[in-house]
């Protein structure tokens, strides 16, 4: 797993890295799913029916940033949990760009959320401290919480917050 929780006051934070914006988006949703489940339901969820689809995601403001695609797709992720009944497991993203911004291509593979317990709800993904960069090569991401590494460039991170 490429993602470390930190703490905030009230809330939660985690940081993900990744070799791309699309294996960012893929490993982002990896940490709030696990973080989310129980420790059995994240032993059993392999054992359950899987379903695949291509989920679209773009973001609604500021669809040329990738920051905003990241919320988009992180908020998607928990919608269809919530509304569709699909935890997903697996996510193969493509991001392409065109006249209207940055779009996530998603071959998404899922369970019927309602096999999936949880311990935790996430009630909103924030802007609070959200940072998605690009990190060139030879440069160091610093961590400032005892839990998270430092991350050597080339890749991507992001720092995002969780009202729980």
């Amino acid at each position: 797993m490429s993602s470390w929780l930190w703490p905030t006051t009230a809330d939660v934070g985690m940081r993900i890295f990744a070799p791309s914006l699309s294996t960012l988006l893929s490993e982002a949703s990896h940490g709030m799913q696990h973080y989310l489940m129980s420790p059995s339901a994240a032993a059993t969820l392999n054992q359950h029916l899987r379903s695949t689809g291509e989920w679209r995601v773009r973001a609604r403001h500021n669809p040329q940033e990738p920051a905003f695609l990241f919320l988009s797709w992180l908020d998607e992720v928990l919608y269809r949990a919530e509304v569709h009944e699909q935890w997903l497991v697996d996510a193969l993203v493509q991001i392409t760009e065109d006249e209207q911004g940055l779009l996530a291509i998603v071959q998404a593979s899922w369970v019927d959320a309602r096999l999936v317990e949880r311990e935790i709800e996430i009630k909103a993904v924030t802007t609070h401290n959200l940072v998605v960069d690009e990190v060139e090569p030879h440069q160091t991401i610093q961590s400032q919480w005892e839990d998270v590494p430092d991350f050597d460039g080339p890749g991507w991170y992001a720092d995002v917050v969780f009202d729980i």
